[in-house]
């Protein structure tokens, strides 16, 4: 049987430097990159646990045949917070755009908005409300 370990999610990105500049300034950090010298073609970053590799566009073409969309994709990446509105603002003063606004939802237990990093991925923020 096979099994799995450590999930992360992949970006593909037009501007990696620029990508990873954008994690990096909110907590990630990185812990490896390929080659480790020069202009990346992959980089993985870390935050609580959680991975997050972003890689070029034409690394995915030109060293596995793939032909990703040069524009946010379906997926995104999730990030709890204790304060959905004050996140939000902060990415967005780091060069995100609003998707939708910071608001209450499951009866008002949870706050969330949306921002897009600069390549137009999807980020939630996501609030537990007391």
């Amino acid at each position: 049987m096979v099994t799995f370990s450590k999930p992360q999610i992949n970006l593909y990105s037009l501007d990696l430097t620029r990508a990873a500049a954008f994690y990096s300034s909110i907590g990630f950090e990185e812990r490896f990159r390929t080659p480790p010298t020069g202009q990346p073609d992959h980089v993985e970053l870390v935050l609580d646990g959680f991975t997050l590799g972003i890689a070029t566009v034409e690394a995915a073409r030109s060293h596995h045949g793939l032909e990703p969309g040069d524009t946010g994709r379906s997926i995104e990446v999730v990030l709890w917070t204790d304060d959905a509105d004050g996140a939000m603002q902060a990415l967005v003063e780091k060069g995100a755009m609003i998707l939708s606004p910071a608001h209450d939802f499951l009866g008002g237990k949870l706050r969330s908005g949306w921002v897009s990093d600069p390549d137009g991925n999807p980020i939630q923020l996501v609030q537990r409300k007391s």
